[in-house]
């Protein structure tokens, strides 16, 4: 079978990989649940190549994700609930429908008032599905309060910042970013309260969480993505740790015999080759 720029030819070639007696072993045994885990992996891996400004990765990585939507509408199709064109459907409908003023008569040319616009939209939608269980003899969902449409499978990190965006906008926040450093600030107290008596591990799991929960808090407040600053900070460590090495290597020592002193003398070493490399040339 010859590549092809066609989508169709990569939805033909899914369906040949997941036909009895004839497909992929491995993909034939594959289901919702255990492709998951893939698709999460696959998302972060398109976010990584981004990160480092690598577009032929990123080329690579977004055919991945491609294939795990692919995937899921080929196994979604053969139990008979839809197929990859139903997704494409749903989609493009969507987009359409949340870009009234784009698409519409709306009038909203700034990205504040589009905010608006599609929250709107969105509970519109949220009542429909509602209405469209209801008329076709579904339970209700469960929850209705103002969180309940962040989903608990979202990565910790991404859920936090989501739960704190829903409250936010009921009004319950904090005034600016002061105020949530100065939870932050508690937070840290409490923690070290909790060290301080000898506190189990899950006191100081649980201590550790609102900790980490008001950092989010903080970094939202600060119109920064968490993650993003999250992921700059582990490429900052990775690069740092690594001139460690790389130095230790010169002197045929390692990490696991040269001592922490050497290893924080180098670590500044690093911050400063990193400072002097960043200050603007002299006229």
């Amino acid at each position: 079978m010859q590549p092809s720029r066609d989508i169709g030819r990569l939805i033909e070639i899914m369906a040949r990989l997941r036909e009895p007696g004839r497909g992929c072993p491995w993909d034939l045994e594959q289901t919702f649940a255990s492709i998951a885990p893939f698709t999460i992996e696959e998302a972060y891996e398109v976010a990584d190549a981004i990160a480092r400004g690598d577009m032929v990765d990123l080329q690579d990585e977004l055919g991945d994700l491609l294939l795990q939507v692919v995937f899921h509408a080929r196994m979604a199709e053969e139990a008979g609930a839809f197929d990859f064109g139903a997704v494409v459907e749903a989609i493009t409908k969507k987009l359409i429908r949340r870009h009234p003023h784009v698409f519409g008569d709306e009038s909203a040319r700034d990205p504040a008032a589009v905010k608006a616009l599609w929250g709107q939209i969105k509970a519109e939608e949220k009542r429909e599905r509602a209405a469209a269980r209801a008329a076709a003899g579904l339970p209700a969902q469960a929850s209705s309060h103002a969180t309940s449409g962040v989903r608990a499978g979202l990565p910790a990190l991404m859920r936090a910042l989501r739960l704190q965006e829903k409250a936010g906008a009921v009004g319950f926040d904090w005034r600016d970013a002061r105020a949530v450093l100065m939870k932050i600030r508690e937070e840290v107290a409490e923690v070290e309260t909790e060290l301080a008596a000898g506190a189990d591990e899950q006191k100081l799991a649980d201590e550790l969480g609102d900790l980490l929960f008001a950092v989010v808090n903080l970094a939202r407040h600060l119109e920064v993505d968490p993650e993003l600053a999250l992921r700059a900070a582990n490429t900052k460590f990775e690069r740092r740790f690594a001139h460690i090495e790389s130095r230790l290597a010169e002197t045929g020592e390692s990490p696991d015999i040269a001592g922490l002193d050497a290893m924080e003398a180098l670590w500044s070493e690093a911050k400063a080759l990193e400072k002097g490399a960043r200050k603007p040339p002299s006229p």
